[in-house]
């Protein structure tokens, strides 16, 4: 069993910068891979980045690619999320989760753990 805690959300101006993290709780942290989706008003949820359990291996969505790094202490059992460059479309709920499956197939959104959430919000 793994609980996440998502925290950081906030208001920013576009182009400024925002650092989400998640905190996990659980033995079984650093074997999960862990990543981030986002759900905007009105819209679906989509995928953000993950990152595998050594964190050696990331995977993100073009919409943020350049702009946000997704990084993970399994001392810790934290996963961050470094988001700069905000764009007003960036605005969303962003959740953490945790999945053993393969970063390539985390777009299809089948995790086995999801956080509540954080509201991020970016100012035009």
């Amino acid at each position: 069993q793994v609980q996440l805690v998502e925290s950081g959300g906030g208001l920013v101006q576009a182009g400024g910068s925002l650092s989400l993290s998640c905190a996990a709780s659980g033995r079984t942290f650093s074997t999960y891979n862990m990543g981030w989706f986002r759900q905007a008003p009105g819209k679906e949820r989509e995928f953000v980045a993950a990152a595998r359990w050594s964190g050696g291996t990331t995977y993100y969505a073009d919409s943020v690619k350049g702009r946000f790094t997704i990084s993970r202490d399994n001392a810790k059992t934290t996963v961050y999320l470094q988001m700069n460059s905000l764009k007003p479309e960036d605005t969303a709920v962003y959740y953490c989760a945790a999945d053993r499956s393969i970063l390539q197939i985390w777009p299809r959104g089948n995790m086995d753990y999801w956080g509540k959430g954080t509201l991020v919000t970016v100012s035009s």
